[in-house]
């Protein structure tokens, strides 16, 4: 697996390659330009290393987080400059534990979407650089884009 490397994969290959060397991964569907994956989160690290140092896959366009009540879920957008090719990871995350690894030291462009989410979430990216709240303050003890956070003066 090491000494693999595309520079360029197809979805075909994209979906081939992890479908070997993955098998606890999903391929949820396939589009034009786009391969839709979910993980385990114990799986992420190794997945996301292997969709950039194998696949090619220079870029983490977005990590942002999702609140669906009953859990949380991480989703990663990974982009391949030479295909245009982009695969989205969708990992769920669960409320009373939400640690997930850092992808942060694999692409040095998540290190402020890792943040973002966890100041706006409470999803802990674990072996981030300097996972700190951006915007707010530091003591703050509440994630606004939470369902279950309530404005002032709401009940």
């Amino acid at each position: 697996m090491a000494d693999e490397f595309f520079e360029s994969p197809s979805i075909d290959d994209i979906v081939s390659l992890i479908g070997k060397n993955f098998p606890d991964v999903t391929v949820r569907k396939t589009g034009v330009r786009r391969v839709y994956l979910s993980c385990e989160r114990a799986t992420i690290h190794k997945l996301c290393k292997y969709v950039h140092d194998v696949l090619n896959f220079e870029q983490a366009s977005s990590v942002c987080g999702v609140d669906w009540v009953e859990h949380m879920q991480v989703v990663y957008h990974l982009s391949n400059y030479f295909t245009g090719i982009m695969i989205e990871i969708t990992v769920n995350v669960p409320n009373d534990d939400p640690h997930i690894d850092s992808v942060a030291l694999i692409w040095e462009g998540a290190d402020w979407h890792e943040r973002e989410t966890y100041e706006l979430f409470g999803i802990i990216f674990d072996g981030h650089p300097k996972l700190e709240r951006l915007l707010t303050p530091q003591n703050y003890e509440f994630f606004p884009f939470r369902k279950s956070y309530k404005l002032r003066g709401q009940e």
